[in-house]
C-alpha cells in the first residue's frame, strides 16, 4: 500500500509554521536549491545528500512539507520534491522570493547541485 504524505491545504498554512521551517540553514539550502533547479518537479530527494545525511534530510523534507512550502510525490521508489510556488505566492505574496533572494546572498546557506 502506498503511503500518503500529509500536505496541508494552503489556507491552513500558518505564518509561524513557515517562519519556523525557514529558520534552519539546511532547509533554506533545500529551498534555494529547488528554486535554482530548472525542472523543479524533478528534484529527487536523494540529490540533497551533500547537505546532510539521508535520515536528517527526511526530517528537513518533512518540516518543509508540513509547513506547506514544498510538495513531495513518489514515482516508484523515488520521491520528488517541488516548491508549492503558485499556491504559496497566492497565500503569502512575495515571501518566497524575498527569502530565496536573501538566502542566495548568504554564503553560510548550504547548496545542493541538483541534477534533473
Amino acid at each position: 500500500m502506498k503511503q500518503q504524505l500529509f500536505h496541508p491545504e494552503i489556507e491552513d498554512v500558518l505564518p509561524a509554521d513557515v517562519f519556523a521551517a525557514l529558520g534552519d540553514p539546511i532547509r533554506l539550502g533545500i529551498l534555494v536549491s529547488l528554486a535554482d533547479c530548472d525542472e523543479v518537479d524533478k528534484a529527487r530527494c536523494g540529490a540533497f545528500t551533500e547537505l546532510a545525511s539521508p535520515s536528517l534530510l527526511s526530517y528537513h523534507f518533512a518540516k518543509l512539507r508540513e509547513a506547506g512550502i514544498t510538495r513531495s510525490r513518489a514515482e516508484g521508489t523515488v520521491r520528488y520534491l517541488s516548491i508549492r510556488r503558485e499556491e504559496f505566492d497566492r497565500r503569502f505574496p512575495g515571501l518566497l522570493d524575498t527569502v530565496i533572494e536573501t538566502a542566495r546572498r548568504d554564503p553560510s546557506v548550504p547548496r545542493a547541485k541538483l541534477i534533473t
